[in-house]
């Protein structure tokens, strides 16, 4: 991640000619409904005042406003694919827009990087955020035994710079899963869901390649940190007990972005030989920071599906 005190320097350009008493009201002071109020105007006169031909301009030019270059059909069958692996969870559509502050107020990245909207909302940038707001909001209700199991497929908007490679976009198709619940002994809500959903992505790789796909060279990686060590292990152990033959390597765990210490990516070869991180996992306290209880476990990962059309699909 990017120091955002470096982000925000580079952007002081942009309030210069603003009154500071102003600028304050705008960021903090105003209430809501009144700032979002103001914005709307400000956008509807903007509006009113563009011509066909710059709208066009934008569409030709705009990396946010590209359509896909992944032919949806080849999305549809792929997805049909991931939710039928993922049978256990609950399948969910999510809205495209998620409340402001999703991903920033309770993980390790910037509100630059996400695209902002003028009703107090943000475009979906990472679906496993919103999954964490949905099983936080159930876990509030029920009961102490309940475990959540959520699975979704969703196209995500992120704003920071992209590669000018094949295969990067600013909006892009990911295949998410998440399960939450109150942890029981010895962090078995933990292992199990960690163990679970790389057996469900494996799985899903698994029916894909019944689909004219091919995934050769399959490594799970499992990361944590020193005190998540142990825990690690016996999710190694189990993953090696139901998946011989599948390699398990272990590293250490450096990204504070996964905050419950614990990562899991799996690795493929594509068809020119080279190993891609296609699928990324790991254990997170978003949850437990939602609903204020420590006891909360939440486990979430993805798997790039839109990448996964463009790189391993062989017919």
């Amino acid at each position: 991640m990017a120091d955002d005190s470096c982000e925000q320097s580079t952007r002081a350009w942009t309030t210069g000619g603003i009154d500071p008493t102003a600028l304050a009201a705008l960021a903090a002071t105003l209430p809501p409904s009144e700032l979002w109020s103001l914005l709307l105007g400000v956008f509807e006169r903007r509006a009113r005042t563009r011509a066909p031909s710059t709208v066009l301009q934008q569409w030709a030019k705009d990396r946010f406003v590209t359509p896909s270059y992944i032919d949806p059909r080849t999305l549809l069958a792929l997805d049909s694919e991931l939710f039928a692996a993922s049978s256990a969870f609950e399948a969910i559509e999510l809205s495209p827009l998620a409340p402001l502050g999703t991903c920033s107020s309770i993980a390790l990245t910037t509100q630059n990087r996400i695209v902002s909207t003028v009703r107090g909302t943000e475009v979906v940038s990472d679906p496993t955020n919103v999954l964490a707001l949905e099983c936080a909001r159930r876990l509030r209700f029920l009961s102490a035994t309940t475990v959540y199991r959520l699975a979704t497929s969703h196209r995500c908007v992120r704003a920071q710079e992209i590669p000018e490679r094949p295969g990067f976009a600013a909006h892009f198709r990911m295949f998410c899963l998440a399960t939450a619940g109150r942890e029981i002994k010895d962090q078995g809500l933990l292992v199990g869901a960690m163990c679970e959903h790389i057996q469900t992505h494996l799985a899903g790789l698994d029916r894909l390649e019944h689909c004219g796909y091919r995934f050769a060279n399959r490594v799970i990686r499992l990361l944590s940190t020193p005190a998540r060590r142990d825990i690690a292990q016996r999710i190694s152990q189990r993953i090696a007990n139901s998946l011989p033959g599948i390699a398990v390597v272990h590293e250490p765990l450096a990204q504070a972005y996964y905050s419950a210490g614990l990562r899991f990516m799996i690795d493929a070869s594509n068809e020119h030989g080279v190993a891609v991180p296609l699928i990324d996992g790991g254990a997170f306290d978003w949850v437990a920071q939602l609903a204020a209880n420590r006891k909360l476990v939440f486990v979430a990962s993805a798997i790039g599906s839109q990448l996964a059309a463009y790189l391993y699909r062989t017919g």
